[in-house]
């Protein structure tokens, strides 16, 4: 049996960033355990590779306060490590004049976020950032970023590796027994055991928790959002990042374009509730999660709350046309014939048993362990300071 002081599960960016930060004050034993056969196999690996500036996020909440944290974070250690990205800044557009009460609010939340050099722009203004844009004003965020998560997570993974610190792919947990001063795990790779336990499962999180007697009170309800990419005859459409006022009701910014570090421009994601919580395929569907979902209270009262955004969404998903009218208010000149069907992630939303999406990130505490319970974007951003308010908490304990 392999002994450690804290065994991390899951090696998305948030567990790799939380294993770096317990290992920077002392020397513990920390190993981070992976179901999968890769780092960064899910949400940290499907992003849209932004690196978002904290404007959207209610002044106080914990992701306004990490996320302002962890963009700073972030470019520095890309900086340090050599990793490429891009502090590009953003475009968002008001396309009519429905939009402008949302776009003042987001300046207001902005500057209450201590965001700098906000520029508000005339509709003539507007189109000297993006040519190509149409609406009647515009913002433009300065501090908003591209970067690729993967190597960043890999980047991370080397910091840990570097001071001591082990990370196990294809070690499923299966099962937790706590004991009076270890948990025993059960792994697909043999028994572990640590003295103190933090659940970055993402995807599984509330399993996980559940897994280890507590109960988290919500209940991870997969989103999959869907991309597409323009033809390379037409990236030129969009010079950085475009993006809508988006809906204050919902934890989601609506379809934009994102030009990726890698090259090209993504437009997207769509938000389509999905049956699998590794659901990347459209038809994808896993009877478990399905029937689980299905007896989940919180499911049929969001139902209730956000039917008609759903099905909006289910349309701009299942039609190729709907998705592009919904692009064209912020680019007129694309065409359907402009779009390139792209890859696809699955968001982790944690829901309420009342129906209510969870908004700010939670993550739980109880005796020796820690669970990340609700960790959607702008988690890829915030992951270094995230990582930091969980070790602060574990090594306190």
């Amino acid at each position: 049996m392999q002994r450690f002081d804290v065994a991390v599960i899951g090696a998305g960016i948030i567990g790799l960033a939380t294993a770096m930060a317990l290992l920077r004050p002392k020397r513990l034993g920390v190993v981070v355990l992976e179901a999968e056969d890769r780092l960064a196999a899910h949400q940290s690996g499907h992003n849209s590779g932004v690196i978002h500036a904290g404007l959207y996020y209610r002044p106080g909440s914990l992701k306004a306060r990490l996320c302002i944290e962890g963009r700073d974070a972030l470019y520095r250690f890309c900086a340090e490590r050599g990793v490429p990205h891009d502090r590009c800044g953003k475009v968002i557009v008001a396309a009519d004049e429905h939009d402008l009460p949302g776009l003042a609010r987001l300046i207001e939340r902005g500057r209450a976020n201590g965001l700098g050099g906000l520029r508000s722009l005339s509709a003539d203004e507007l189109r000297q950032y993006e040519p190509h844009a149409a609406g009647v004003a515009g913002l433009f965020v300065p501090d908003t970023g591209i970067v690729d998560f993967i190597a960043v997570t890999a980047a991370i993974a080397d910091v840990v590796r570097e001071r001591g610190g082990d990370i196990l792919t294809s070690t499923r947990v299966e099962r937790v027994h706590p004991q009076a001063n270890e948990f025993l795990l059960e792994t697909s790779q043999g028994e572990i055991s640590c003295r103190s336990l933090i659940n970055c499962a993402g995807l599984q999180a509330d399993r996980v928790a559940r897994m280890c007697g507590l109960e988290p009170n919500c209940r991870i309800i997969p989103f999959r959002g869907e991309y597409c990419e323009l033809a390379p005859e037409r990236a030129a459409l969009v010079r950085n990042l475009l993006y809508p006022v988006p809906d204050p009701r919902l934890p989601f910014v609506g379809v934009h374009f994102t030009r990726r570090i890698t090259g090209g421009v993504e437009a997207g994601p769509t938000a389509v509730l999905t049956f699998n919580r590794h659901g990347y395929r459209r038809w994808n569907l896993s009877s478990a999660d399905a029937i689980e979902m299905l007896c989940y209270p919180g499911l049929w009262r969001m139902a209730g709350r956000y039917w008609r955004t759903g099905l909006s969404e289910l349309w701009r998903s299942m039609s190729r046309q709907a998705f592009t009218r919904a692009l064209q208010r912020l680019v007129p000149e694309l065409t359907t014939a402009d779009l390139r069907p792209a890859r696809s992630g699955v968001r982790a939303q944690a829901v309420d048993p009342n129906g209510r999406l969870v908004d700010d990130f939670r993550i739980m505490q109880a005796e020796r362990m820690i669970h990340v319970l609700n960790a959607p974007s702008p988690a890829a951003t915030s992951a270094i300071a995230i990582g930091r308010f969980i070790a602060e908490m574990a090594l306190s304990e």
